[in-house]
């Protein structure tokens, strides 16, 4: 894989605030001159997870999760290295170098992604010469501006439109075919998989189109949707219709609403509700659940309110219950009967809208409500029913406030009590961040010079090259030698970054330990500190150096020295 220029990655990071990266995913308090939340990467009670603005990097007292705003993005939004550096990148008006970019992609890769985007355009165009389909969506009331944002099309009638216009080889006809635009019949006739539908391009969290979903004109052509098949970059229970628009419109998402169709998605951006998303034609999974969570802390899900649909809400509930940390809240808004929430958006507006999702049902009364709807909670044996149902579900929900309190409502409905059902007693939470941790072990003088420089590897200027001590043997002298050659040799790189040229390597995790730690005092105390730690190493290395003298001496004799060794003698022994 291509390396990124380093010089971009400096600037990246430095363009970057970490702290409004993380905090639009995860509530941050400030504490003193850093930041801090319960860890997003493991359940906790305390907050240990901590982010720093001036060292630009995270730390979690309590996993050992840390990084910058790189790793943070790869490990929360869980994507690639690439993907993350481009998503801050163009958070902050930077290209990704081009060629970097095309030899960090796989080749077979871009070449899917490059045929499903021909075929966005196809679909488009062909938009434009079909007064049928432009018919339909001016019917549905799809104004233009959705048109283009969503990228809308057309899969125009017959078994060989796409096919003729793009699959002009061998190698583009395979590739068409692996992406799930063409079907195969017994007799291996290879054809069109839309055919005269409208079609909805679905979007990665890149914005690449990895797939699309296709809707008929006439009720009785078919089925009314048509979705791409899994395929190697799409998988349709890991995906939402219309995250990347909510993405593009919202630095920070102040929620989303969670909705059945493209159409729907379609009607509830259009009228100024643009933090809708869509299940892609299956039920809410858990890999939805995480990731609807990692975009927005409040999730609503809305849902017809028969039967089919309350069913549907009570398996998107299980999907999202083990994902109910602190701070996250989930509701359930079930729609008048006939009614969605495309025509509910249309008669009552955004504001309409919006009120009832004020007055959506909470998880919390949703889940009890739908276990004890056939309980008699007026005798013992349904409130035994009830608890017996409530509580492999509710031993699912991360250790918190939220599980303690669901607990409590169920001891308050059946009189279970919650300490019989929380389980064994959590562990000792790790220290708070800021304070608390006890006191610093000693640290090695070279240890403190690490430490100091990655407090503020701005340091290093202080510190003119040769270095005495690199000859020291000594444990930690190379590692501290490859710090100050890297800070100096990268003016203004940030802690984070420090961190991030060593990411993989056996010294990641002790020097993401003491970039963690916090040195007392101010940036004229640290280098007055390190000047004196470099100069004791300096006089170790006299020393070391002076034994080995002697040592020759001891061996050969005086006159076994040359004249420059024996200088350099009178010289150490003058010095001592």
């Amino acid at each position: 894989m291509a390396r990124i220029p380093d010089a971009f990655i400096d600037e990246l990071l430095a363009r970057t605030d970490i702290v409004e990266v993380i905090g639009s995913r995860v509530p941050l308090k400030r504490q003193g001159r850093e930041y801090a939340a319960l860890c997003p990467f493991h359940d906790e009670r305390s907050p240990s997870f901590t982010v720093s603005p001036t060292k630009q990097f995270y730390h979690c007292f309590g996993c050992g999760a840390h990084g910058t705003a790189i790793s943070f993005l790869m490990n929360y939004d869980r994507l690639e290295f690439l993907d993350a550096v481009e998503e801050l990148a163009k958070r902050a008006g930077m290209d990704v170098p081009r060629d970097t970019r095309a030899r960090n992609e796989n080749g077979e890769s871009r070449e899917l992604y490059a045929a499903l985007e021909a075929a966005a355009r196809f679909f488009q165009q062909q938009l434009q010469g079909s007064a049928k389909a432009r018919a339909y969506l001016d019917r549905r009331g799809v104004s233009a501006e959705i048109r283009a944002r969503f990228g809308i099309g057309y899969a125009p009638d017959g078994w060989e439109g796409l096919k003729a216009a793009l699959g002009t080889d061998e190698r583009r006809l395979a590739l068409l075919e692996k992406v799930g635009l063409f079907s195969r019949n017994d007799a291996g006739r290879v054809y069109d998989k839309f055919r005269d539908r409208v079609m909805f391009p679905i979007h990665d969290r890149r914005g690449r189109v990895i797939a699309f979903g296709g809707r008929v004109l006439e009720k009785d052509d078919g089925p009314k949707y048509l979705n791409s098949p899994e395929t190697a970059l799409f998988h349709k229970g890991r995906e939402l219709y219309g995250l990347w628009q909510v993405r593009q419109a919202h630095a920070r998402i102040p929620r989303l609403v969670v909705v059945e169709g493209y159409m729907d998605v379609l009607s509830l951006f259009q009228y100024g509700v643009d933090t809708a998303v869509a299940t892609l034609g299956t039920a809410t999974t858990p890999e939805h659940a995480e990731l609807l969570f990692r975009n927005a802390a409040d999730v609503y899900f809305c849902f017809d309110g028969d039967r089919a649909g309350r069913s549907a809400a009570w398996r998107a509930l299980e999907s999202v219950l083990p994902r109910m940390r602190d701070g996250r809240q989930a509701f359930f808004l079930f729609l008048p009967e006939g009614e969605d929430p495309d025509s509910i958006v249309r008669k009552e507006g955004a504001a309409g809208f919006d009120a009832r999702l004020q007055q959506a049902t909470p998880l919390s009364a949703f889940f009890f409500a739908e276990l004890g709807k056939d309980v008699n909670l007026g005798g013992v044996e349904g409130k035994a029913r009830l608890a017996e149902r409530a509580r492999p579900l509710l031993a699912q929900i991360p250790d918190g406030a939220f599980r303690d309190l669901m607990y409590q409502r169920l001891a308050e409905l059946t009189g279970v009590g919650a300490v019989v059902t929380a389980g064994p007693p959590p562990a000792a939470p790790p220290p708070a961040p800021g304070g608390g941790r006890g006191p610093a072990p000693k640290r090695s003088l070279v240890r403190t010079a690490i430490g100091l420089l990655l407090q503020k590897p701005a340091l290093a200027e202080a510190v003119e090259p040769p270095y005495l001590f690199a000859v020291l043997r000594q444990p930690g002298i190379p590692l501290l030698m490859e710090i100050l050659s890297l800070a100096r040799s990268r003016p203004g790189i940030s802690t984070g970054a420090v961190l991030e040229h060593f990411a993989g390597r056996d010294e990641e995790a002790a020097l993401q330990k003491l970039a963690a730690q916090d040195f007392p005092g101010d940036e004229a105390g640290w280098r007055a500190e390190l000047l004196d730690a470099l100069a004791q190493l300096d006089r170790q290395t006299r020393q070391q150096r002076l034994e080995e003298l002697n040592d020759r001496v001891r061996d050969v004799g005086m006159s076994g020295l040359s004249e420059a060794e024996k200088a350099e003698l009178r010289e150490l022994h003058a010095a001592r």
